[in-house]
C-alpha cells in the first residue's frame, strides 16, 4: 500500500502558491473583508490554515513551540507576506516530520496538547496529523476560492490535478 510522502506534499505547496499569488493581488479592504461565514476573511482563513500545521506538526509532534496559534491581535496585523512566511515555516515542519519520523509515521505519540492548559493526553500518529493538516488546508482553500469569487475575482485553478507531476520538468 502506498502512503503519503513528501512528494505528495509538493503538490499541496504548488496549489498553495497558486492561491497565495491570487491573494497577493487583493486590496487591503478585500484582504480583511468579513464574508459572514467560516473564519470571516481571507486573512483569517489563511492564518488559521498555517496555524494548523504549526499546532499539530510544529507543536504536538516536534515540540518546537508551545504557542502555535496566532493571537487575535497578531492575526489582525498580518499581511499576505506574513502568511507566506508562516506557511514557509509550516513547510519546514512537514519536512522535519518526514525526515525525523518518516519510518515511524504509524507509531502513536501520546501527550497532552502543548498549547492547551491541562487536559488529558491524546494519542495520534504522525501520518494522521500530516493527513489532517493537508486535508484541513484543502477544506479552507475551497472557502477562500469562494471568498475570492464573492469579492469579484476570478479565482485560479487550485486543484491538485493542475499541478506538475514530480517527473515533469520546469520550463
Amino acid at each position: 500500500m502506498a502512503y503519503l510522502n513528501v512528494v505528495d506534499y509538493r503538490w499541496i505547496q504548488q496549489t498553495r502558491k497558486t492561491l497565495l499569488d491570487a491573494c497577493e493581488k487583493l486590496s487591503a479592504d478585500e484582504w480583511t473583508a468579513q464574508n459572514g461565514y467560516g473564519l470571516q476573511s481571507v486573512r483569517d482563513t489563511l492564518v488559521h490554515m498555517a496555524d494548523c500545521y504549526h499546532a499539530w506538526l510544529g507543536s504536538f509532534l516536534l515540540l518546537k513551540t508551545k504557542s502555535p496559534i496566532s493571537s487575535k491581535e497578531a492575526r489582525q496585523k498580518m499581511t499576505i507576506h506574513d502568511c507566506i512566511e508562516r506557511f514557509n515555516q509550516a513547510d519546514i515542519y512537514v519536512e522535519e516530520v518526514f525526515r525525523l519520523l518518516g519510518d515511524q509515521l504509524d507509531q502513536p505519540i501520546e501527550r497532552t496538547i502543548p498549547w492547551r492548559e491541562g487536559g488529558d493526553p491524546i494519542s495520534m500518529t504522525p501520518r494522521k496529523l500530516l493527513t489532517h493538516t493537508m486535508t484541513h488546508e484543502f477544506h479552507h482553500k475551497g472557502q477562500i476560492v469562494v471568498m475570492l469569487r464573492q469579492l469579484g475575482h476570478v479565482p485560479p485553478n487550485t486543484d491538485v490535478l493542475g499541478t506538475k507531476d514530480s517527473t515533469e520538468t520546469e520550463t
